[in-house]
């Protein structure tokens, strides 16, 4: 027959520890057994985005990337794409601060005048079902369109404000935010490429 613990302040606390030592235990080696995977896939889907955004080219951009620091949390990265030793663009990864559920990254691609030759979204917290329409949106005709745009010619504002861009229907604010990560990342290309 086993022997009842006697309820006390003493023992709830330990046994309240001992269970969230062990979830903890837990949690760490779960993070630990998926942390290298997760990084593989991120880095795997970065690649395919560069591929997706550019020109075929003949060159390696992870070696010839460079990383333009914004703030400590932050750097921009352009990876740039050549054919035969000649820039025919580059593939820019850049972010917004200003969405609606915090910060996204995406890949555009500038032709070497800063011309949008496309884009791929990389990582977003909008509202399921927003980035599945970002990643159409901007790509189709019209207003809506920002591919063969260069911002130094259209202005990269929704037309709500007096921009250039249709916004997503009922997602203003993520739209602003698409336009400024692609704006972002026009600027440092732009800049790197003077």
């Amino acid at each position: 027959m086993s022997k009842k613990i006697k309820s006390s302040f003493k023992n709830m606390v330990l046994v309240l520890f001992s269970v969230t030592l062990i979830a903890s235990a837990t949690v760490a080696y779960v993070y630990q057994l998926t942390k290298e995977p997760i990084a593989k896939a991120k880095l795997n889907k970065q690649i395919q985005a560069i591929k997706d955004v550019v020109p075929p080219f003949t060159n390696n951009p992870f070696k010839e990337k460079i990383n333009i620091k914004v703030d400590d949390k932050h750097t921009i990265v352009i990876f740039p794409a050549k054919k035969n030793g000649e820039l025919i663009g580059a593939a820019v990864k850049t972010y917004t601060q200003k969405a609606f559920g915090g910060e996204f990254w995406i890949m555009v691609g500038f032709k070497p005048d800063g011309t949008i030759i496309n884009y791929s979204i990389l990582e977003h917290k909008e509202t399921p079902g927003l980035g599945s329409k970002m990643d159409v949106w901007f790509k189709e005709k019209g207003k809506k369109s920002i591919i063969n745009k260069n911002p130094s010619t259209t202005k990269f504002t929704v037309s709500k404000d007096g921009g250039d861009i249709d916004a997503i229907t009922a997602a203003t604010i993520s739209s602003r935010a698409f336009l400024d990560a692609v704006e972002r990342g026009y600027k440092a290309f732009i800049k790197q490429n003077k």
